[in-house]
């Protein structure tokens, strides 16, 4: 049998089902129209292994193909003895070697069709895997998609509320102020809260935007009115706050300061440098269950406080004196003052021992304080803090404030910390009684205590110091009165200026509020409020003093009166000296010696001379030219003259009613 070659190459399918799944008869009529392929099954099974991965899932398959192999030979073998010419692939010659044909490198059907298997396998695989791989990057873009989705959806929403808003409140939102007799059923009942809250929202809302969003037939006085009316009634403030506050701030950060009194502050400590470093006894005080975190990055030494398992006033660390219990505003004033050690110092109102427990820190307990505090019960939480702290270099006094010149001695000290009674308005979140307790004659009178203390301890102060000639005025207040106008006149009473605080934060003070106008340089003052800086409301100046020469006479000093009284005052310092020398005149008597005479026109002449400068500068000032003076016989002359047309008059009076 002679094997010969064949011209026709076997055709390539394009699409084949899968092998295991092809029936016996199928696998039949396929061995019979293609033999070479058949026939070299074999070997390029031999040739080509499915991968280590596949081997397991195609031990079935290819047990199939096995039964179909063996079954497809026999069927050969059959088909050599009976159809050797049908094929005309074989010879008759049967010993001779079997020739390969030229597609024998191109394979059989069958192995492209496993070939073809495996690829659409291993790439179902591959995808499966780079599926699995990529998920979680799937599953972020998309949640990142419904991000951007979400965020354009409320942009959209939020441009069509500013488009609402511009354009106006439509009929059936129309927000009008309430009428006469609905303000009367109003205050008939207790307060309808809701109602109030609702009417201050749209108010605010209306006077944010007037022109715009004007509530129909109101104007807008009408609409403040309306709001301080509803403001006082909701939150329990007396209507002189309220317009207080209301001058202070726009309505939308007067609602904004209102909602933060109405919060407490975080509770903070200061660490005790004397004894403890902050981060020693922040580890203390974790380890015995006390939430803390360090207070800001303008101090070293404060720790806010948010929970404790304990009581944070009664810890033995507290007992220890290792921290003090202090608001974060009380910082602010020590830190402006900046002493130095060896210095000599002066708290002017010291009691609870806070501020002064802080200055004798920085100094590390070198130098001099004076520590003095006006009441007597306050005395002994001073002296108990300065104990249990460690305070050595300080001496508490019992004084008036206003006398402390007298007792320490004028420029006798280097620095004055002024911590000035005051009003409390920017504590409310403490004392809530200050809503309706405080009023315009409250603040006059802290006014007029402020301006004598403050003049008080600029006089203490040496300004040849080498180190201090400083002064730190600072009040728990949010009033102007007690503010920016006890500053001015400060700089109007003696040689002293503005410098800078040394504080980093906070908003300056003004230099013009509503009809009075300040000193330029008072923009270096700073206000802290706690809806801005979630501390107290607070107010801290610091001063310099430049040299030791009063501006105003000392009767001025002694009595310091406000504007008013001291512009009253003034225009009758003319008056009373004219009045004094006449007085002394009438008082000489006739027999008199000389020399007594010569004494006394010396005292005048001297009298004269002081108050001639005064006289002169307000007679320039005002334009007024002076009047000679009277002799005695000319007042005599005038009374006389008065008497008699007084004398006339009446009888012509008499006459008349006869």
């Amino acid at each position: 049998m002679v094997l010969t070659r064949s011209n026709r190459k076997a055709p390539k399918p394009q699409t084949h089902p899968p092998v295991n799944k092809l029936s016996k008869t199928q696998s039949q009529k396929k061995k019979t129209e293609k033999p070479q392929a058949l026939t070299l099954s074999k070997g390029a099974k031999s040739l080509k292994k499915p991968p280590l991965k596949k081997q397991k899932k195609e031990e079935a398959p290819l047990e199939e193909e096995e039964a179909s192999d063996v079954e497809s030979e026999e069927i050969d073998e059959s088909d050599d003895g009976g159809e050797k010419e049908s094929n005309g692939f074989f010879s008759d010659d049967e010993g001779e070697e079997e020739v390969l044909g030229d597609d024998f490198l191109d394979g059989s059907g069958d192995d492209e069709e496993e070939e073809v298997e495996e690829r659409s396998d291993s790439d179902a695989d591959l995808s499966s895997d780079s599926d699995s791989d990529s998920g979680g990057d799937i599953l972020k873009e998309s949640e990142a998609i419904d991000r951007a989705k979400a965020k354009e959806e409320e942009d959209a929403e939020a441009e069509l509320q500013d488009f609402n808003k511009e354009v106006g409140p439509g009929e059936e939102s129309e927000f009008r102020l309430p009428t006469e007799e609905e303000l009367e059923e109003e205050s008939r009942g207790p307060p309808d809260l809701p109602l109030l809250q609702t009417r201050i929202k749209e108010i605010v809302r209306a006077l944010s935007n007037f022109n715009v969003l004007r509530p129909k037939g109101a104007s807008r006085k009408e609409c403040v009115e309306q709001l301080k009316a509803d403001l006082a009634s909701y939150y329990g403030y007396n209507s002189f706050l309220i317009g207080a506050l209301f001058e202070l701030f726009p309505p939308v950060e007067l609602m904004e300061i209102i909602e933060a009194f109405e919060k407490q502050r975080p509770t903070s400590i200061r660490t005790n440098t004397l004894k403890t470093r902050r981060r020693d006894l922040a580890d203390v005080l974790l380890n015995r269950g006390v939430n803390l975190d360090p207070l800001s990055k303008w101090s070293k030494v404060g720790l806010v406080v948010y929970d404790s398992q304990v009581p944070i006033g009664a810890t033995p660390e507290y007992l220890a004196g290792f921290y003090m219990l202090q608001g974060a505003s009380s910082f602010l004033p020590v830190m402006a003052l900046a002493p130095k050690e060896n210095e000599r110092i002066v708290d002017v109102a010291a009691a609870p021992g806070g501020k002064t427990t802080y200055i004798a820190a920085l100094m590390k307990n070198t130098g001099l304080i004076f520590a003095n505090e006006m009441k007597v019960p306050r005395l002994k939480s001073l002296t108990a803090n300065l104990h249990r702290m460690g305070v050595t270099n300080t001496i508490v006094c019992n004084y008036d404030g206003r006398e402390l010149p007298k007792v320490l001695g004028e420029k006798s000290v280097d620095r004055v910390l002024l911590d000035a009674p005051c009003s409390g308005t920017g504590v409310i979140s403490k004392d809530e009684s200050v809503k309706t307790s405080k009023s315009l004659e409250d603040i006059k009178r802290f006014a007029h205590l402020q301006k004598q203390l403050l003049l008080a301890a600029i006089d203490m102060v040496d300004a040849t110091s080498k180190t201090g000639g400083y002064i730190v005025y600072s009040t728990c207040s949010l009033m102007v009165a007690e503010n920016e106008a006890v500053i001015d006149y400060a700089l109007k009473k003696r040689n002293v200026r503005l410098v800078k605080t040394g504080l980093d934060f906070g908003q300056d003070g003004y230099r013009r509020f509503r009809e009075h106008r300040f000193h330029p340089s008072l923009k270096q003052t700073k206000r802290f409020y706690p809806h801005v800086h979630n501390m107290d409301g607070f107010f801290v100046a610091k001063l310099k003093k430049i040299s030791n020469m009063k501006q105003s006479s000392e009767d001025d000093d002694e009595a310091v009166e406000t504007l008013e009284q001291a512009d009253v005052s003034s225009d009758d310092d003319d008056d009373e000296a004219e009045a004094m020398e006449e007085m002394e005149k009438l008082s000489v008597p006739s027999k008199q010696s000389k020399e007594t005479k010569e004494n006394n026109k010396e005292r005048l002449a001297k009298s004269k001379e002081k108050k001639k400068g005064k006289k002169d500068a307000k007679s320039k000032s005002k334009n007024v030219e002076r009047k000679p003076k009277k002799k005695r016989s000319d007042w005599k002359k005038e009374i006389a003259q008065a008497r008699e047309e007084k004398r006339r008059a009446m009888r012509e009076k008499s006459k008349e009613k006869q």
